[in-house]
């Protein structure tokens, strides 16, 4: 099964809420939408349910992305304690709108090593995961997303590496971060090579155009997302292996035209 969407609300909803996004998405012929929190989690435990009841009935998959003030690897533990609690908060509503995975991006290295920071997010996710087990939710995932700058923890083997100890985890696989962070290189057949390891039945992802600085010959830093049109990745190439390989994916448009590049999407997957 192949799912395709957006990062929020389509820009052009008439509406300015989710639940009309959900409604514009049907229309569109497209079949999934990421709810973004990344500015805080504003939306009650009631609206998320009619979101959820919503999506039911328009046949559109939800996902859930958490608040970009999230940072596990902090020196200031009042930091790491309130990151917590804007994924847990996520969960909470992800859970009520049936929506099984909320995204996230981890943290930053600061001052310890990578293997430092590894554990460190594992055993907040430990933390977190046993949190959620006490709410009695037990139908959202932990989504850690590969990251786009040399200074963020979540490179694809670190999130593999995590996710694979940690059954509630699982890879958010942003192809534009990938593409960034390895100084404009991308392997798609490599990436989902590394994915076999953790047997997954649907890998959640997400796709736009990138520009990004160059630091050294093969490392980036992300810098703005771009229309697909604009950036050199070649999705159409994704799409074929998609299609060659038969993986069940959703694919969320993180594109500054959203629902423009996410039908572009469906179209390069000829559904």
């Amino acid at each position: 099964m192949i799912y395709i969407g957006t990062a929020g609300i389509p820009g052009c909803c008439k509406g300015c809420n989710s639940i009309e996004g959900i409604k514009t998405i049907s229309n569109l012929g497209l079949n999934a939408m990421e709810v973004e929190f990344v500015r805080g989690v504003k939306m009650n435990l009631n609206m998320a349910k009619k979101l959820g009841e919503t999506a039911k009935k328009y046949n559109v998959k939800l996902s859930i992305h958490a608040p970009y003030y999230i940072n596990l690897c902090s020196e200031d533990k009042s930091k790491i304690q309130a990151s917590k609690k804007r994924i847990i908060d996520s969960c909470e509503r992800a859970s009520k709108m049936n929506a099984d995975i909320v995204v996230f991006h981890p943290a930053y290295y600061g001052k310890l090593t990578p293997e430092q920071a590894f554990e460190k997010v594992e055993q907040e996710c430990k933390n977190m995961l046993d949190m959620l087990k006490k709410k009695k939710i037990d139908n959202v995932y932990l989504g850690l997303e590969t990251t786009g700058k040399l200074s963020q923890f979540g490179t694809l083997d670190e999130i593999i590496k995590l996710c694979k100890r940690n059954k509630k985890c699982r890879p958010v696989i942003d192809f534009a971060h990938i593409y960034a962070r390895r100084g404009g290189n991308i392997n798609f057949y490599e990436i989902f090579d590394k994915l076999k390891t953790l047997r997954l039945k649907h890998i959640h992802s997400h796709f736009s155009g990138i520009n990004y600085s160059l630091v050294e010959k093969g490392k980036g830093n992300e810098k703005n997302h771009l229309p697909l049109d604009q950036c050199k990745i070649d999705y159409k190439k994704l799409a074929d292996i998609i299609k060659k390989k038969k993986i069940n994916i959703t694919l969320i448009s993180e594109s500054p035209i959203l629902e423009i590049d996410a039908l572009k999407m469906k179209k390069y997957l000829n559904l």
